[in-house]
């Protein structure tokens, strides 16, 4: 048996066909995996977990279907669902993870990222990051109308999509979007791992660094706006592969 690592499904009522894609994932291969862990941006948003939304709902109940057949499932919040919360983490069956949160990974220590915090160059979204963290923003967020805090999903989205755009017409999208190198070292030397696995940037990859004369592995989960991306990890080593959408 693997252990599994996702990461920036974005699922949205708008692509059925990524959520059929993980239904079957947690459906078949998911089911016999040691353990699953979801990296971050499970939904393409997440405004409370008194959301109704069918995708939450399908979700849910195929994760708790796993859990309780013995797949432990971790969770770790993104930057697009980083407003779920305890109720739907018990409705899934998920366990919260920290971010970071080192684990021990068939005896070797690992450190495990959404990988927005690793975007340092990014500083108009490090501040919004800030901002909508503060537990005092959260509490009054949620205690909004559900159609307002739908309504600053969208509006969110739109303004990200337009910032992409303008960073792309600018030249800029390749370096303020990804990691900083002197991110990732610092996480490296600040956590003594060897072993780095995150999202969040869509550059799936598996990357051989040397930190301080000594290897480290940085691996890079895709997203899942095309097809998925599934990390695979046992004794005898990890593969980084992609699964095809119908």
């Amino acid at each position: 048996m693997a252990t599994l690592f996702v990461s920036d499904l974005h699922l949205d009522p708008d692509r059925p066909e990524i959520t059929r894609l993980f239904g079957d994932f947690i459906e078949g291969e998911a089911r016999r995996a040691e353990a699953l862990y979801i990296l971050g941006d499970l939904f393409e948003a997440w405004v409370g977990d008194d959301d109704p939304s069918e995708a939450g709902t399908f979700v849910a109940e195929r994760l708790k279907a796993i859990a309780d057949s013995g797949v432990p499932v971790y969770f770790m919040h993104g930057n697009r669902d980083f407003l779920l919360g305890g109720e739907f983490a018990r409705r899934a069956g998920m366990t919260l993870l920290a971010d970071p949160a080192r684990i021990d990974l068939y005896g070797q220590p690992a450190l495990l990222m959404h990988g927005d915090t690793l975007c340092t160059d990014d500083v108009a979204y490090q501040q919004f990051r800030a901002q909508t963290r503060d537990p005092r923003w959260q509490r009054q967020f949620l205690a909004q109308p559900l159609e307002a805090r739908l309504a600053f999903a969208r509006q969110a989205r739109a303004a990200s999509r337009a910032r992409q755009g303008e960073l792309r017409d600018a030249g800029q999208m390749e370096t303020i979007t990804d990691v900083a190198p002197t991110a990732v070292e610092a996480v490296f030397r600040d956590h003594d791992v060897d072993l780095l696995i995150h999202g969040h940037t869509h550059r799936p990859a598996v990357h051989a660094l040397d930190v301080d004369g000594r290897a480290r592995t940085r691996v890079v989960l895709g997203d899942w706006y095309e097809q998925g991306s599934v990390l695979r990890v046992d004794a005898g080593g990890m593969v980084l592969d992609a699964l095809a959408s119908r």
